[in-house]
């Protein structure tokens, strides 16, 4: 028996999918069905007391051009996205983020889709740790966590103390 959940729980018994190929000759077709619920609100085991995802956006303060360019950055990012949640620069570590960085936190599937893809192709030299919100500190930064650009390593012992707003 695995580990985790089967991904197919709550589609036991649905009619088998179809194995037909789309007009592009490529992708499946997929028959329209009812719109997931995740478009409008994150899945459990998120913290609904809590925004849904931080991004720590990391730099090299030694760095003069990253560190400008960071500094640039964060006001693109409070001037592009004011409905976010934005914190200071940090220009060292903090907790358990290894160098500079400063965090930005979203607060629906919306907005953490759209500031994800926008972040991609303006991130410069920056590095962005992207996770979730569940309640499990260690978990929302090691297992699921994601990177844009290098994944940098986390000071993990860290994680296990009281919450705070630069985690």
């Amino acid at each position: 028996m695995s580990q985790w959940p089967s991904p197919l729980a709550g589609y036991e018994g649905a009619e088998p999918l179809p194995t037909t190929l789309n007009p592009d000759g490529k992708s499946l077709y997929n028959p329209p069905g009812p719109r997931s619920a995740v478009y409008d609100e994150f899945p459990k085991p998120f913290d609904p007391s809590k925004n849904g995802f931080d991004f720590h956006i990391y730099y090299m303060p030694a760095v003069a051009a990253h560190a400008q360019f960071a500094k640039e950055l964060h006001e693109r990012v409070r001037r592009e996205f004011p409905e976010l949640r934005l914190y200071k620069l940090w220009d060292k570590a903090i907790g358990p983020h290894p160098t500079a960085m400063f965090e930005v936190n979203t607060f629906s599937p919306h907005q953490t889709g759209a500031f994800f893809s926008w972040l991609v192709v303006n991130r410069g030299p920056c590095d962005v740790l992207v996770h979730p919100n569940t309640g499990n500190a260690l978990k929302d930064h090691t297992e699921l966590a994601t990177w844009i650009g290098k994944r940098w390593p986390l000071y993990e012992e860290r994680l296990h103390g009281p919450p705070s707003h630069s985690s």
